[in-house]
């Protein structure tokens, strides 16, 4: 073997150490890029899941919510049907009133009536 091939074999195992190190490069940065994006799908599938989370609570929030605004509904038209049937109700106060001035007047009338006979 003479010097220029002891040479030439120097060099040819400093290329394949080059390229070596080349690909280890390209396979660190597949590598973390694999890992990447096992990390963005697994944040992907998890943030659907705290969504479709959000949304059912939301959902049961919103049913609860409607059944008490639907029960103080209920409480305030009961409320308002006894007012009215003792007669508290603002209408039929205005009613009762005008009813009364006019039995006033009527009587006013009828006394009237016989104070003249």
């Amino acid at each position: 073997m003479t010097k220029l091939d002891t040479i030439k074999g120097k060099v040819s195992e400093a290329e394949e150490f080059a390229r070596k190190i080349w690909l280890a490069g390209l396979g660190a940065y597949g590598k973390s890029f694999d890992e990447a994006q096992g990390q963005y799908d697994k944040l992907t599938a998890e943030a659907g899941k705290v969504f479709e989370d959000l949304v059912e609570k939301g959902e049961s929030l919103e049913t609860e919510a409607k059944a008490k605004i639907k029960s103080k509904t209920n409480v305030e038209e009961r409320v308002a049907e006894v007012r009215k049937k003792l007669g508290l109700d603002k209408a039929s106060s205005e009613d009762k009133v005008e009813e009364l001035s006019a039995k006033i007047d009527a009587l006013t009338d009828a006394v009237a009536k016989l104070a003249a006979k």
